[in-house]
């Protein structure tokens, strides 16, 4: 996980105890997500070694954005959306971190409550006046934003994003004169923003503070592209976002050449128990020892148990050829819980084909047309309730319909629906 760190971080890590460490988190959005986790896990690892992790919520820096590894403006959120955002966030590090009094107790903190009242003139005077343009424009970040032109995909970097690193730099000085924060910690593309912390902090303490940085690798497959994207887009840690068989499987298809180093970002299994599993994996990669020893820990610890056992419950179904009619309502839906669930009025469906039903009663949301319908029933790629369909005008009336409403309907090997007739 380890990336960089500012000379004499280990040392400081290691002499002073309970070190107070702490890591930002953006709130423009309603829930944390995979990408999040692995600094979520610099925290927990933090806590673990006898250390106090603190969270902060950028609900005044939410509101501006952060221009670090972006090439455009961020959209800029109201009060109430961030605040919403924030209490979503919290309920989501309370899962991993361990809040309490105690001296490794950790805190949540939100840089809205000491910016609010933060006049603008005060702020340049008391805070501005300490960086130079030169100091802030020299950040990698802001240099890929600055020239922005065609040719570097970027348009360029308002006031506002550049002033970012200011008010996050201010973030730690606050933190280290009211909470004795003395390290801060991120991915590596934040160094350019944690550093001007530490140097914010040196110079408005007349060189008499002194303050850390210790930034983790970004988590990238082998292939060195952003890890944390699906098919179907960001995966999320809120289940209304990301269900858990989703979450699940996003794990579980983890490539093998991925899958080592993900195991040892995303749990708390020890070397042992890491290379116990590789060996397994080793003797037949088919079973997917390592990619389903991820997936069942870091679904339980982001969802619950219950979460995880359903999700396997409906990987055994889509993938073992479970019995789909053996299944109650109750578990029907928890084990579709996953998959697009649409809804077509009874009335008047019963006198529709399965070509229409496909593609027009449904939206256009499984197949886009009659004839696409027709063309993977002539490919055997489409299957209703685990078998294969044989014919696109089939009468729906004639459908062989699980507990006389529902249509499991499994396009290719990867994309299901379920259809129910209301």
């Amino acid at each position: 996980m380890y990336h960089d760190a500012m000379p004499g971080t280990a040392e400081h890590l290691a002499s002073a105890a309970p070190v107070s460490g702490y890591i930002g988190f953006d709130p423009t959005a309603a829930s944390l997500h995979i990408g999040n986790l692995a600094t979520i896990m610099l925290l927990v690892h933090l806590q673990r070694a006898g250390h106090r992790p603190v969270a902060l919520v950028g609900g005044a820096t939410g509101m501006i954005g952060d221009p670090s590894g972006k090439s455009a403006e961020r959209n800029l959120l109201d009060e109430t959306t961030l605040r919403a955002n924030q209490a979503g966030i919290r309920a989501q590090l309370e899962k991993f971190l361990d809040f309490n009094d105690s001296p490794t107790g950790a805190v949540l903190v939100n840089n809205y409550d000491w910016f609010k009242d933060f006049g603008f003139l005060q702020f340049l005077r008391e805070v501005g006046k300490h960086l130079t343009v030169n100091y802030m424009m020299a950040k990698d970040s802001v240099k890929r934003r600055i020239g922005g032109n065609e040719d570097s995909g970027a348009d360029g970097i308002s006031y506002t994003e550049f002033s970012y690193q200011l008010l996050q730099g201010y973030d730690f000085f606050h933190l280290y004169k009211n909470l004795g924060c003395t390290l801060q910690m991120g991915a590596s593309d934040q160094w350019g923003n944690i550093t001007t912390g530490t140097e914010l902090i040196r110079r408005l303490t007349d060189g008499q503070g002194k303050a850390y940085a210790l930034t983790g690798q970004l988590i990238t497959k082998a292939d060195g592209t952003k890890y944390g994207k699906s098919e179907t887009g960001t995966v999320w840690l809120d289940p209304k976002l990301t269900s858990p068989y989703q979450f699940y499987q996003f794990f579980l298809r983890a490539e093998d050449a991925d899958a080592p180093r993900l195991i040892r970002v995303f749990t708390l299994l020890s070397q042992a128990e890491i290379e116990a599993l590789e060996a397994e994996h080793a003797q037949n990669p088919g079973l997917k020892t390592l990619q389903k020893a991820l997936a069942k820990d870091v679904t339980i610890r982001v969802h619950s148990e219950a979460a995880y056992e359903a999700a396997v419950a409906a990987s055994q179904v889509l993938f073992s050829g479970g019995d789909l009619a053996a299944l109650d309502e109750a578990t029907l839906l928890d084990v579709f819980a996953g998959v697009p669930h649409l809804r077509v009025p009874r009335t008047g469906a019963a006198d529709l084909t399965l070509a229409v039903l496909l593609s027009e009663a449904t939206d256009k949301q499984i197949l886009p047309s009659r004839s696409e319908v027709r063309k993977l029933v002539q490919a055997n790629g489409l299957s209703l309730n685990g078998q294969k369909a044989t014919s696109p005008d089939a009468a729906v009336a004639e459908l062989p319909l699980l507990l006389d409403k529902y249509l499991v309907v499994q396009r290719g090997k990867k994309n299901y629906y379920l259809v129910e007739l209301s």
